[in-house]
């Protein structure tokens, strides 16, 4: 059976972190890696649907990597997950596991699985000062002329902006990528579920977290050790429920446009994958709605 690296990727709600412990729990040597942008910070779980119940499967806790590794306020970036996987990973090698990466933030997962290591990028605060009192639009501007714009997020807030454009400034002056880290091969299994299905599950589970799981509550805990700008940075939930607290939209507008936002996120999830397969990865997508014994089923055939 293979025994290297196996990635389990989808957009969020296909239930791919479900399927990685079981998984796991299956074939009793596995640990798993995530690859979330968000699900990093502590204090921040419900909206980053961390869900770590998931990992607990027969009463067993399948071992996790890279959940609750820094503080709520920080700037966690693809540099430093770069460093933490390549940790995490030669760890379980090392003990003799299996790892599986398991996640939905797709530039994560393709730098692990390409070996590239970027570089550290400085502050750069002539540029910040030139830039700070911009707006959005000519933000925008100045940031399409660096780049084609795929994610959109950075330009969620103008410091996210100002901050992107630091970013790109820097890589061309001294160059955008470093090759360090080797290539990984792996197996890629995708969860795919109906757009329409996907939808209803995001709704379901946003209404859920809003009104049964106190959402709005865990923002406004976080408010009170880390600055409200710091919080919308991070987007989506984070966004609209500070903006809520901060008397800047209404319950109802921000229940609309978050889940508007959280819909397109997905919709940029799935692009990114198969962006992938067109950049040379192969992705063995199977049924989400399959029960779970076959879903797993199908996993492991794959490694047989």
């Amino acid at each position: 059976m293979y025994s290297g690296l196996i990635t389990i990727l989808g957009p969020t709600a296909s239930g791919k972190t479900t399927l990685a412990a079981h998984l796991a729990a299956r074939l009793g040597d596995a640990e798993i890696i995530s690859a979330d942008s968000r699900q990093v910070y502590c204090g921040m779980d419900i909206g980053t649907g961390k869900d770590l119940a998931d990992y607990v499967v027969d009463g067993t806790v399948v071992p996790y990597h890279l959940i609750d590794i820094c503080e709520a306020g920080e700037k966690y970036n693809l540099f430093r997950f770069q460093q933490d996987f390549h940790v995490a990973y030669d760890g379980i090698l090392a003990r003799q596991h299996r790892p599986i990466l398991c996640g939905g933030t797709g530039l994560y997962i393709e730098s692990v699985l390409k070996g590239y290591k970027m570089e550290a990028v400085p502050e750069n605060p002539a540029l910040r000062e030139q830039l700070k009192d911009c707006s959005m639009q000519e933000l925008k501007e100045i940031l399409e002329g660096y780049k084609t714009l795929h994610n959109v997020t950075d330009l969620d807030t103008t410091k996210r902006a100002i901050r992107a454009i630091e970013i790109q400034a820097y890589y061309r002056e001294h160059g955008t990528l470093e090759r360090d880290f080797p290539a990984i091969e792996s197996i890629i299994v995708g969860v795919d579920i109906d757009r329409e299905l996907r939808r209803q599950r995001i709704s379901e589970r946003l209404r859920r977290r809003l009104e049964q799981e106190n959402m709005v509550d865990e923002v406004r805990h976080l408010l009170e050790r880390v600055p409200a700008e710091d919080l919308i940075y991070y987007g989506l939930e984070y966004k609209y429920l500070t903006l809520y607290c901060l008397g800047q939209l209404s319950y109802d507008e921000m229940v609309r446009q978050l889940e508007i936002a959280i819909h397109q996120f997905a919709k940029r999830q799935m692009t990114w994958f198969r962006g992938m397969e067109r950049r040379g990865f192969t992705i063995h997508w199977i049924n989400g709605t399959l029960p779970l014994e076959e879903r797993v089923e199908k996993v492991l055939s794959l490694l047989d």
